[in-house]
């Protein structure tokens, strides 16, 4: 099958939602499907309004409709709700062609916490956005709910996946973490104030604050925590071997809508602190043992109390969240991307 996969969110941004973008693309191709990424580069682009690392295409309208109508796709899949999702989105509705859309971001919640406006103010354009959609894909049950509410009903689950030869148990730790006061506390992902970071950072919990990642709120929250490390975006063998030297890896967000961390960290054999919120009880459970059964045990703790979900999580069960982890695979969650998929039918190539 030939799919065009439109995203705003591309490499080199480092975040969940390009991973699981690129490893699908990448799953697909190695099963034998063409695709037709439609993608930032190659456009002219400006930077994102308080989100500098999303590249946002100007003026893409028309060429994006031609490299779509070039390419002649079997489905057309829309990730983001960008200048390139809306100029595809737009596309297939003046050909009255089907496509399907994900949804990734709380951005309504993102751009209220930047502008102090009421994320009310910014559902309805989203809601616009993915009606017309076949289907919109999305990580988590409880999201699904969420977007329901909104009046947005057609969802399907595609859930998220870990390299489970790259995150697992037993290796060794990074150096960068050698002679650190114990216990180690992790967090890693984009750096910038919807992921509440902060509230990690001010945690009483004796040892050592561990940082991975980048963005806006590095520095600032460097200067305020000068006895944090902060070991900047980390990537492969290293971010891997960072997770194995880990005690506890904190999930300080609120508005996430999955967390594809939490799961590399688990497949490393760390336990999970976190706030009860959408994303964490879709992966920890309210009890913190997980959603499938399988772990048998502890691996981790959500408390309104963060500093006592760090403490209640230090003494889950390192075995048990491995277990837990190597239930994501990419090629589960491939499976679920492809059925989801809404082949044109005709295919565009055969209908002209």
């Amino acid at each position: 099958m030939k799919i065009a996969l439109v995203s705003d969110a591309w490499s080199p941004q480092v975040n969940g939602v390009v991973r699981t973008l690129e490893t699908t693309a990448a799953t697909l191709r190695a099963r034998g499907h063409h695709i037709e990424p439609i993608t930032p580069d190659g456009f002219r682009t400006i930077a994102c309004p308080t989100y500098p690392e999303i590249r946002l295409a100007l003026g893409c309208g028309r060429a994006v409709a031609d490299r779509l109508e070039r390419a002649a796709p079997d489905a057309v899949h829309i990730a983001t709700e960008g200048s390139l999702g809306w100029a595809a989105r737009k596309w297939c509705l003046a050909n009255n062609l089907p496509f399907t859309t994900s949804f990734h971001t709380r951005f309504p919640d993102y751009v209220a916490m930047r502008t102090g406006l009421p994320a009310s103010w910014f559902w309805p354009i989203l809601e616009r956005f993915h009606r017309p959609a076949e289907a919109i894909m999305v990580a988590t049950e409880t999201l699904a709910s969420e977007l329901a509410a909104h009046g947005l009903t057609q969802t399907r689950r595609w859930s998220r996946g870990v390299d489970l030869s790259l995150f697992r148990p037993g290796r060794a730790a990074h150096p960068a973490l050698a002679s650190l006061p114990g216990p180690i506390q992790l967090y890693a992902g984009r750096v910038a104030c919807e992921k509440n970071i902060e509230a990690f950072l001010a945690s009483r919990v004796p040892g050592t604050k561990v940082v991975v990642g980048d963005g806006p709120a590095r520095v600032p929250l460097q200067r305020r925590f000068p006895e944090a490390r902060f070991l900047g975006a980390l990537h492969g063998e290293a971010l891997a071997a960072v997770y194995a030297g880990a005690d506890v890896f904190v999930f300080p967000s609120h508005t996430d809508t999955f967390g594809l961390v939490m799961i590399e960290a688990l497949a490393s054999g760390v336990p999970v602190a976190a706030f009860p919120v959408p994303g964490p009880l879709d992966v920890i459970g309210g009890l913190g043992r997980g959603l499938s059964g399988r772990a048998g045990a502890q691996i981790g703790a959500l408390r309104h109390d963060l500093d006592a979900a760090i403490i209640a999580a230090l003494d889950a069960d390192r075995m048990a969240c491995a277990v837990e982890g190597r239930r994501y695979s990419w090629d589960a969650c491939t499976d679920q991307f492809f059925t989801s998929l809404a082949p044109l039918s005709p295919p565009l190539a055969r209908a002209a």
